[in-house]
C-alpha cells in the first residue's frame, strides 16, 4: 500500500501543477480573445490587473510583468487547491478552476477595487474566461496526480549516477 503524500509534496505538486496548466490556459484565453468583436477585444483580465497594481507597467504593451504574474497566480492557486482536493480528479479539477474565476472576478479582485466585477463585463468575455479557467482546472489535475504519482521515480533506491560509478 503507497504512503499517502505528505501536505508538502501535494502543495509543491499543486504548485508546479498550477504553473504548467496556466500554459494550455493562456494559449485558450490568446485564441479566443482574437475571435471577440472588436469592442470586446480590450486587454484580458491578467494585463489588466498588472496594470490596475502597478501603474507603471501599464505603459509597457504586452509587459512580460503580465506573463510572470499570471503564471505566478497560477502557481498560486494550484498550490491551495492542493490542500482541499488530496486525490485531483478532472472534475474536481474543472469544479477548481470555476471556483477560482467565481472568487477571484466576482469576489476578491473587485473587493479590492482592482476591477470592476466579471458581471460588468460582457457575456463573451465571461465565457472566454470560464473556458481557459476549466482548461486550467482540467490541466491542473492532469499535472497534479501524474506528478503525485511520479513522485517515487525521484525518491526509491540507492544514488549512483553513471558518472560516479568507476568504469571497468
Amino acid at each position: 500500500m503507497a504512503q499517502a503524500p505528505s501536505f508538502s509534496s501535494r502543495l509543491i505538486c499543486g504548485a508546479l501543477a498550477g504553473f504548467v496548466a496556466t500554459a494550455p490556459m493562456t494559449a485558450v484565453m490568446h485564441r479566443m480573445h482574437r475571435r471577440l468583436n472588436r469592442r470586446e477585444r480590450y486587454p484580458l483580465p491578467p494585463r489588466e490587473i498588472v496594470g490596475s497594481v502597478v501603474p507603471q507597467l501599464a505603459a509597457a504593451p504586452g509587459t512580460n510583468a503580465t506573463l510572470v504574474a499570471h503564471f505566478a497566480y497560477g502557481a498560486l492557486t494550484g498550490a491551495a487547491l492542493s490542500t482541499i482536493m488530496r486525490e485531483p480528479t478532472v472534475g474536481g479539477g474543472v469544479a477548481g478552476g470555476l471556483s477560482i474565476w467565481l472568487v477571484s472576478y466576482l469576489w476578491w479582485i473587485p473587493a479590492f477595487g482592482i476591477l470592476t466585477p466579471a458581471y460588468r463585463h460582457p457575456a463573451s468575455r465571461n465565457a472566454l474566461m470560464n473556458f481557459a479557467h476549466v482548461v486550467w482546472g482540467a490541466a491542473y489535475a492532469i499535472t497534479q496526480r501524474d506528478l503525485m504519482k511520479s513522485r517515487s521515480a525521484f525518491s526509491h533506491g540507492t544514488l549512483n549516477d553513471a558518472l560516479s560509478t568507476p568504469a571497468t
